[in-house]
């Protein structure tokens, strides 16, 4: 993990002493809502259906047993539901697919003594919200994977110090998002990014970026566009800036709807890769333009070093009574490792009642309890809602399994259909049309049964409670969109999108499979939609593959089949959140 210089700690505090003078202002009446929101706002602090809710920055999915611990406790001892609102949940933390944690049920009042806490474990929410550089996200696997071409988390950091607080940025038209990834295997979705990274080698063997511009979901789903096939990695602050500066110049800001870069790259094509291209070339004439020196990514990659040094493959096996449930475990939730001797290991997130990327108090103790066993004190947050250990020995397998599966932890089912992303929704978010939540429950329940999901196989469900698309729902096998009809929920289901992993293929946005669905259909529907797969598959076919040969058509007759509605909602209508 990268350690924190005493700049950074300074810096962090700092921020955290700003921003309890900022509330202590607001709550006597000196700083009005209108002038204290944009600041909360960029410390990661909405005001939700309910509760305020805090969006705690995990720089690129790292995180330290310490840190969780401390996440942990601010749960325990400030998460606590008001009596008598309806959602009766308090005490946990929600994972998301940006590698942060949310924390939903916090008063206001509270959130500097928070904030201070989060400091002193080298945490914040700073630019978790508002329309700045969001959090920067990557592989869970970076610097642990077989395909791993260059390691992505000291560019990641360097991204992260460089967008912190940027003079020029801190008021875009809206949110932008950067993903960036070093692997054969894009597992970060970097098509769906406002900017995708892809670490890549020249034929000279030189460190650089192909640069995609302008994806994202929503109202409007676009898969990113590339403008450079190979910018060198010293460069690369310097062409990220002049992306920004151009969206930031002509980005709309009369239509919150059309404020994304992605409207402005679709609809200016080429004209806006040339501005682009001006900008960059202008500001490489600069002598005042700073590139990355070596020195500085040296600086940066020492605080990157393994902990661990590679040993002899050790025998992973299992004496238990339990030998195939282990072994399920083996094949679902143990990932190769680049070190010989090591396994990454998932900690399942899903699991029945609790939803998707939901940890309590006690969970997140005993998660950080289980990285200082087995995994150097370290984990990672997965972009699927996960947690991930990432340096743990193959001879410790059967002993992690165990203290694992007896925490609830050890569920086997990652890539499967219960494995499935889902954002708080109705439940908590007070822009949504529906609930996440119950469809999320009904569907866990319907397929609770390990050798039926084991014999579907990998199925990637995502589940959004409004077209925001913080579930993610475009780009899943299998989406579900919650959406609003005369103050009652309905849902609209998608087959074939994909993230742009080699699972899924080519990044995509999922095709509607006709009207939406009342929710008690919704699990008919989907059993209905997985059962054309079971009968229409070839040998070894996966469901994404039979989704794209098929075409959405004999999905929509299935789903159509187990209809009880008589009435119908309309096209989703489609809003962007704050």
């Amino acid at each position: 993990m990268y350690r924190y210089t005493d700049f950074d700690r300074h810096f962090v505090r700092a921020r955290a002493a700003q921003y309890r003078d900022q509330l202590q202002r607001h709550l006597v009446g000196e700083l009005p809502d209108d002038e204290f929101r944009p600041l909360r706002l960029q410390n990661g602090w909405y005001v939700q259906r309910h509760a305020p809710m805090l969006r705690v920055a995990v720089p690129y999915g790292e995180l330290s047993s310490r840190q969780l611990r401390q996440l942990g406790r601010i749960a325990r001892e400030f998460d606590l539901q008001d009596a008598g609102l309806p959602t009766q949940r308090g005490g946990f933390g929600h994972f998301t697919t940006r590698q942060n944690l949310q924390f939903n049920w916090i008063p206001l009042a509270r959130s500097a003594d928070v904030m201070d806490l989060l400091a002193e474990v080298d945490m914040h929410g700073i630019q978790t919200s508002g329309n700045c550089i969001r959090n920067i996200t990557t592989d869970a696997l970076a610097g642990i994977a077989p395909d791993e071409v260059v390691d992505p988390r000291p560019y990641c950091e360097i991204l992260r110090q460089w967008s912190t607080l940027h003079p020029e940025f801190a008021f875009l038209p809206r949110k932008f998002k950067i993903a960036v990834t070093g692997a054969c295997e894009d597992r970060a979705a970097t098509g769906w990014h406002d900017i995708g990274l892809r670490l890549v080698k020249n034929e000279a063997g030189e460190v650089g970026f192909r640069v995609a511009v302008g994806g994202g979901m929503g109202r409007t789903p676009l898969i990113a566009s590339e403008f450079s096939a190979f910018v060198p990695w010293q460069q690369i602050l310097v062409f990220i800036e002049a992306v920004v500066r151009v969206y930031n110049l002509y980005g709309r800001r009369d239509n919150m709807y059309k404020a994304r870069i992605k409207i402005l790259v679709k609809a200016e094509g080429e004209r806006f890769v040339q501005a682009v291209q001006r900008e960059f070339e202008a500001l490489l004439a600069d002598p005042g333009t700073p590139l990355i020196p070596q020195a500085e990514l040296a600086r940066v990659e020492a605080s990157f070093t393994n902990p661990v040094q590679p040993t002899e493959e050790a025998d992973a096996g299992t004496s238990t009574a339990e030998a195939p449930a282990y072994t399920r475990w083996l094949q679902r939730n143990v990932h190769a490792h680049k070190l010989p001797g090591y396994r990454a290991v998932t900690l399942s997130l899903k699991r029945a009642s609790l939803p998707p990327g939901d940890v309590t108090a006690a969970q997140m103790d005993a998660a950080a309890s289980l990285a200082d066993s087995f995994s150097q004190g370290e984990l990672r947050v997965t972009h699927d809602q996960n947690l991930l250990l990432p340096w743990v020995h193959q001879s410790a397998l059967p002993a992690l399994w165990l203290a694992a599966r007896e925490l609830g932890l050890a569920t086997p089912n990652i890539g499967l259909l219960t494995d499935m992303i889902a954002c708080p929704g109705g439940d908590l978010c007070a822009l949504a049309n529906a609930r996440s939540l119950p469809i999320a429950a009904a569907l866990t329940e319907r397929f609770a049964d390990l050798d039926e999901l084991h014999d579907i196989g990998d199925i990637d469900l995502h589940i959004s409670g409004c077209i925001n698309s913080c579930g993610h729902h475009h780009s899943g096998h299998i989406g579900i969109l919650g959406v609003d009809k005369d103050g009652s929920e309905w849902y609209q289901v998608t087959v074939a999108g994909a993230d742009g992993s080699t699972l899924s293929g080519a990044a995509v946005a999922g095709k509607v499979i006709g009207p939406s669905f009342a929710a008690d259909e919704v699990p008919d529907v989907i059993e209905a939609v997985v059962g054309v797969y079971l009968q229409q598959r070839e040998a070894s076919e996966r469901f994404i593959d039979t989704a794209r040969r098929l075409g959405p058509l004999p999905f929509r007759q299935a789903a159509d089949a187990v209809r009880r509605s008589t009435a119908t909602a309309p096209a989703a209508a489609e809003a962007s959140p704050a």
